[in-house]
């Protein structure tokens, strides 16, 4: 006897979302992990903290759009054309931003770090901590940090991330006449000062890793922020404090050294071959012509 009751079919509960599996496929096909396999990717991800699908789902994933094999070709493809060359010769004229995630005590639930960082200075000039990515904290942000350094006619850089793009966000910058400047979709040494303020951030000895709630990584990156402007010597502006190259110190730090340098070695000049020379970098590129972006915080 034929069976005749209906068979509902229902989704699995574990099935990966749209949202994912586009997620999956961005990040395979970025510059960091175009040549990798997914099994080191999910690895990869997990040592930054970071758990989307299993290496077996982001292969299924992979196969089913044809992309498990030759994604360089793909990634040429879609890659676009550069961004357009951001010169910075003195603080509040190119600022870059970008947010990352701050891992929390429960899981798959993160906080989210928002920070601006002015080209020239590498100081950091606005931040703060929320527990979603939004175009109007961005926005806030934005607004905050230009009247508080009351600065005028700025270009601001960043990926583009849905906040990045936001209508808020694009309101707020013509109301503030700051110019909008975006990377290439997935390439991420487009936005290399952010990257490298990220990354100093992360692997500061007292980063925590796990905070336990909202107020206690606020109070940590406040600290962190305030050792990064006024205390932390960076290797890319000649060892000097952000705060120290916006006030114009640097020069004089410079000269000092110098000094004592040449004197060190007019006492014991066999011991010295090139006497090396401190001397300020006048001018700051983002996505220089001709040249690719490196970053040292």
């Amino acid at each position: 006897m034929e069976d005749k009751r209906s068979v509902i079919e229902k989704e699995p509960e574990n099935k990966l979302t749209k949202e994912e599996k586009e997620e999956i496929i961005e990040i395979s096909c970025s510059p960091e992990y175009i040549d990798k396999p997914p099994k080191k990717i999910v690895i990869d991800l997990l040592d930054k903290e970071i758990y989307i699908a299993s290496a077996s789902s982001f292969r299924r994933v992979l196969i089913e759009k044809a992309m498990n094999k030759h994604r360089e070709e793909i990634r040429k493809r879609k890659q676009g054309r550069k961004p357009k060359e951001l010169e910075a010769d003195g603080p509040n004229q190119v600022w870059s931003w970008d947010i990352t995630y701050l891992k929390t005590d429960i899981r798959g639930k993160f906080y989210y770090l928002y920070m601006m960082i002015d080209v020239w200075s590498r100081e950091i000039v606005g931040y703060r901590v929320e527990e979603r990515e939004s175009g109007e904290y961005a926005s806030r942000m934005l607004e905050e940090s230009v009247k508080r350094r009351k600065a005028y006619n700025i270009v601001l850089h960043s990926d583009n991330g849905g906040p990045m793009k936001s209508a808020n966000l694009y309101e707020k910058m013509n109301d503030l006449n700051v110019i909008p400047s975006h990377s290439r979709p997935r390439v991420s040494n487009d936005n290399a000062y952010s990257e490298a303020l990220f990354r100093t951030t992360k692997y500061d000895v007292n980063y925590p890793r796990i905070f336990y709630g909202i107020e206690e990584a606020r109070e940590w990156v406040k600290k962190f922020v305030n050792w990064y402007n006024n205390e932390h010597k960076h290797s890319a502006i000649g060892y000097v404090t952000p705060r120290e190259r916006y006030e114009g110190k640097d020069e004089e730090l410079f000269e000092k050294r110098n000094r004592v340098m040449q004197e060190a070695a007019k006492k014991h000049p066999k011991r010295f071959g090139k006497v090396k020379k401190w001397e300020k970098e006048e001018k700051v590129y983002l996505n220089k012509r001709n040249g690719v972006n490196s970053e040292v915080a």
